[in-house]
């Protein structure tokens, strides 16, 4: 077989070269230039093998397309399940990130140890050896009597082997270190990942094979590689969890069978990954004795509610440019609502060191936390404790009103099943029907919910 052309394109302005080179001579931008396959003319059945390996593929009218329930296979844990929306759908990509030590490929090999009783299921790593994964496997004390593994970083010899084993979820850890020989770059290049990352993926939609791609991330936390490696699979999740807790949060970024940003709790134990069943509770572990700058809010993560507890310490900067630190929130965020509090509150912080943390190391991404955060902020600063049984949730306008978040009446469920007795909501998501035993107090601006505080 003749060896694939490769060509040499500018991502800023287009231009083709022979070779590569550190500056284009067109547009004069530097590290721009990277290598690109030349596509060629695909070869015997290649040409008439659709997605689905149905055949040629046909225009067809929408109406007549069939509808069919999309199977599902169980992953064996239920935060997991809930993630990927419901569970594994075959044919589909998934990537999956985090940092080194997150716990990445031992919730993988976790899996395929639970779907290898089952369906056939092969564990390609790139990254270890055989031993390395046979020992983990052993400390963990998973069933390895019928998971299939391959040591590869060839992703043509990996194929080879994959097209005669036939197995019906494939892990590949990582992308990264997968390369094409055809092409002269290095492995974890943006031409290396995109064009092996494309090999499996048409692979996958082809024979219907579930695919996981690990893939490493930057130091922002990003994912490595090209951002078209995100457009290509079905399904993006991240990994999130620091060193020092136990606690790992896994949260689907991109979901094509499922809800976006649905969020699953897992638990780092010695016998691996262990699924949180009841994530609120493990992050309101709280003091007997009330102290100042502690409130618990609700969010919303994916399909559920969530109660948090988030702190704030308030206390007199030393600096001529005191500190603004926040942990789990928004930092720009952070800065917009202390200038909401001073202009519509009255408060006035700015010779403050403000210092913000959502506890259990939870990343909270909607706006829902600003009426927590806040009355988190005054309690710290006025150094009055609020009422262990009392929950806040909202948003905060720039002029000062409280606007209504989604899934006010749910939010209140949980809250009293966890034994919250008092809340503070917009006034708009006042439920008609107060939930048994708590007292809801409903505002509509920063002034009044200081107030009810």
């Amino acid at each position: 077989m003749a060896k694939r052309k490769t060509a040499f394109v500018c991502n800023e302005c287009g231009a083709e070269s022979g070779k590569w080179l550190g500056q284009c001579p067109d547009c004069n931008a530097w590290n721009s230039i990277v290598e690109f396959r030349v596509p060629t003319e695909p070869r015997g059945g290649d040409r008439t093998v659709g997605y689905a390996g149905t055949g040629a593929s046909e225009i067809q009218a929408l109406s007549e397309i069939e509808l069919a329930e999309v199977p599902r296979i169980s992953t064996g844990a239920e935060e997991f399940n809930r993630v990927l929306g419901g569970g594994l759908v075959p044919g589909s990509a998934i990537l999956i990130g985090g940092h080194p030590g997150a716990g990445k490929s031992t919730l993988l090999l976790q899996v395929l140890c639970h779907l290898a009783k089952t369906m056939p299921a092969l564990y390609v790593t790139g990254e270890e050896s055989l031993q390395q994964v046979a020992m983990r496997a052993q400390r963990l004390q998973l069933p390895a009597d019928q998971l299939k593994l391959l040591a590869e970083t060839d992703v043509h010899a990996l194929l080879d082997q994959v097209k005669r084993f036939a197995p019906k979820v494939l892990v590949v850890d990582s992308i990264q270190v997968l390369y094409d020989a055809d092409l002269t770059s290095a492995p974890g290049s943006v031409a290396q990942v995109r064009d092996c990352a494309a090999l499996l993926t048409r692979y996958a939609k082809q024979t219907g094979t579930v695919l996981f791609l690990v893939g490493h991330v930057t130091k922002d936390g990003s994912l490595a590689g090209p951002k078209v490696l995100e457009h290509m699979i079905d399904c993006s999740i991240m990994l999130e969890g620091s060193n020092d807790s136990r606690f790992r949060t896994l949260r689907g970024q991109k979901n094509r069978f499922g809800a976006v940003n649905e969020l699953g709790v897992f638990a780092m134990t010695e016998q691996g990954m262990r699924e949180v069943k009841n994530p609120s509770a493990i992050f309101l572990t709280r003091g007997m004795a009330q102290a100042a700058g502690s409130v618990v809010m609700v969010v919303w993560e994916g399909s559920r509610p969530l109660l948090v507890e988030i702190q704030a310490l308030v206390d007199t900067s030393q600096l001529s440019n005191p500190r603004r630190l926040a942990v789990g929130v928004d930092q720009n965020r952070l800065a917009m609502l202390l200038a909401v509090l001073h202009r519509h509150g009255g408060l006035q912080v700015g010779d403050q060191d403000v210092f913000v943390n959502v506890v259990g190391g939870v990343k909270v991404l909607e706006t829902s936390a600003d009426l927590a955060l806040l009355l988190a902020i005054v309690s710290s600063f006025r150094d009055r404790a609020l009422p262990q049984d009392l929950v806040v949730f909202g948003e905060v306008g720039l002029s000062g009103e409280i606007r209504p978040v989604p899934s006010g009446q749910e939010r209140l469920q949980e809250a009293v099943k966890h034994g919250f007795r008092r809340a503070i909501v917009p006034k708009s998501n006042l439920p008609k029907t107060l939930p048994e035993g708590m007292e809801v107090v409903g505002v509509s601006t920063l002034v009044e919910a200081l107030e009810a505080m």
